[in-house]
């Protein structure tokens, strides 16, 4: 997809989100700032270096035919080619609405953010039939998504809540003093 000096400055923004979320999501039980922290991380991850790297390389016309190539799983490889490969520009665009939805969410906090890591975790449970490679990216993202979510479950009823979300209650006026 990438090669030369884009390609390695790309590799290594994605270890630097990567590396900050799961330090972030190793703390972020205990931590309300590790859990923002890993949140922003994800967002960044996912709207700039996923769905704006991927609308810029399929806007420049970067073929995606053979992205599926070193998958051991045979129907990964023909579907990809019967399907993706002849309609890359449905298919990219599809995936580069979805990252950036996903990034959107995981910044947003409360339910947004679980459905977010939700996503984030089937996608790179379904990178990693791509081939042994994404291997090495997924099962250390997988980790840190999972300490998230867990973090974010746990600690989903701390602290304040928008308007938006708080329990309709009928005011009740103030009882009258001696009477």
């Amino acid at each position: 997809m990438t090669t030369g000096i884009t390609g390695a400055l790309l590799g290594v923004a994605w270890v630097a989100c990567a590396v900050l979320t799961l330090v972030a999501a190793l703390r972020a039980r205990r931590s309300a700032r590790a859990r923002r922290m890993a949140r922003s991380a994800l967002g960044v991850l996912y709207v700039v270096f996923g769905a704006v790297v991927n609308a810029t390389l399929l806007a420049t016309g970067t073929d995606y035919g053979a992205f599926a190539d070193a998958s051991p799983i045979p129907w990964v490889r023909e579907s990809w080619a019967l399907l993706v490969a002849p309609h890359q520009l449905l298919w990219i665009s599809l995936l580069i609405v979805f990252e950036a939805a996903l990034g959107l969410l995981v910044v947003s906090g409360g339910r947004r953010t679980v459905v977010a890591l939700a996503g984030m975790i089937g996608f790179h449970l379904a990178l990693m039939t791509f081939g042994w490679g994404f291997w090495v990216w997924c099962v250390p993202m997988l980790v840190a998504l999972a300490l998230l979510l867990r973090a974010e479950l746990e600690n989903r009823d701390q602290g304040p809540r928008p308007a938006s979300l708080r329990p309709l209650t009928p005011a009740v006026p103030p009882a009258k003093a001696g009477g």
